[in-house]
């Protein structure tokens, strides 16, 4: 056996010693639902276990539910790998998403790791469990971005639940943008004088119809959906004031960006039409997924001996997108984001899903998970230079790729 296969075998064989402790941890989790930048709870649990199992801990790195524990170093120009925990919650239904076996997976695939990075006996990198809070629509990762986070990280990992029968290494994904239109208008008296005021609810209302309308000439892969925030007070006071929140998804920067020219062209037909005066902002963007194929490559090899059977290309060309802040990370270093099928047909964000993601049944493909993640690392730090300058070149070729869109 070379050293490779026997630190794989002790990365997989100290998952499956902590598996109840895993477990209990993303049930700790699953039960105490927190959403964006409010996860203190899931923050706690994960630092504590990370840090009870010899990691160095920062807490409340950046932001003050996010952090960052790492093992090993990168003297002598060592690797420094990223393995990250999402832990956030969706509002009324929980985790409809399956962050806590995100993080569970995240947490397993560090103790594997640094497990066999101990029993190696010789420095083989460093390892760094990434805490990132507010994916659902809060951007934690870009906060930790703009901080400098990942400056001197050299690969990012993380695995996602799914519905049954939907594992991938190489799902794309959508760039999202979260746009707020506000128009302006005048109040008066709906019906003493309804001539002086300028209905601010009307020019949302047109709005909305005009992306609705606009629909028939987009792109089979764009997405537009929205909601009237704001309407107006009262039925007997012309709005002067409303707001429409919108979701523009595409799968490049470029087609987003060609999306959101028109929309707010919208926007702005219906502000004149209605006489009311229209202002936006951006609230969020969350860049499309740059899978690195080599790295893709080595995580399938892994996943495949542990027993995975992943969807071939005619059957992921099927499948639809989301949106994840991991796509930003995949724009500073070369990462992946695979998904993995649980014992459902619920889809993510619906109820179903979080009974799904809270059942005993997804214990065993998240550490089937953790396990693909950890090997993969240590194909990483054991096969050094060679292989990581093959990965930054598919990272480059993607990045230029990327701004030809």
């Amino acid at each position: 056996m070379t050293d490779l296969e026997s630190a794989k075998l002790k990365a997989c064989e100290a998952i499956d010693k902590a598996a109840t402790e895993l477990n209990s941890l993303s049930q700790e989790i699953w039960k105490n639902p927190e959403l964006n930048f409010e996860e203190h709870h899931a923050h706690q649990v994960l630092t504590d276990f990370l840090e009870k199992n010899g990691f160095k801990v920062e807490r409340k790195f950046v932001v003050d539910t996010a952090f960052r524990a790492t093992f090993g170093s990168q003297e002598n120009g060592g690797i420094n790998a990223c393995v990250i925990c999402e832990y956030d919650a969706l509002p009324e239904i929980g985790h409809a998403c399956g962050h806590n076996l995100i993080a569970e997976a995240g947490a397993g695939a560090g103790l594997g790791i640094k497990a066999a990075m101990e029993a190696a006996g010789k420095p083989l990198g460093k390892l760094t469990v990434m805490g990132t809070p507010a994916e659902e629509g809060g951007g934690g990762k870009v906060k930790l971005i703009d901080a400098g986070a990942f400056k001197d990280i050299d690969l990012a990992m993380m695995v996602h639940p799914a519905d049954s029968g939907c594992d991938a290494a190489n799902i794309p994904t959508l760039a999202i943008i979260d746009l707020v239109v506000t128009f302006h208008g005048k109040a008066s008296h709906a019906a003493y004088a309804p001539w002086e005021g300028v209905n601010a609810l009307d020019a949302a209302v047109m709005f909305y119809q005009n992306m609705s309308v606009m629909r028939q000439q987009m792109k089979p892969t764009w997405r537009i959906h929205a909601v009237i925030s704001n309407g107006g007070a009262k039925p007997n006071i012309i709005p002067e004031k409303s707001e429409v929140n919108f979701y523009l998804r595409a799968p490049t920067e470029a087609e987003l960006s060609e999306l959101k020219e028109r929309a707010l062209a919208c926007a702005e037909g219906a502000a004149k039409a209605t006489g009311c005066k229209m202002e936006h902002k951006q609230l969020m963007h969350y860049s499309n997924l740059l899978v690195n194929k080599l790295l893709a490559g080595v995580f399938i090899q892994n996943a495949e001996r542990l027993g995975v059977k992943f969807l071939t290309e005619e059957e992921l060309a099927k499948k639809s997108a989301g949106s994840t802040d991991m796509g930003n990370v995949t724009y500073e270093v070369p990462g992946i984001h695979p998904i993995y099928g649980l014992q459902t047909d619920s889809v993510n964000h619906s109820k179903g899903f979080t009974a799904a993601t809270g059942a005993p049944e997804a214990q065993e493909p998240t550490l089937v998970q953790a396990k693909a993640m950890a090997m993969t690392v240590l194909d990483i730090f054991f096969k050094g230079g060679p292989i990581m300058k093959q990965i930054r070149e598919d990272f480059e070729e993607a990045i230029e790729k990327s701004k030809g869109q």
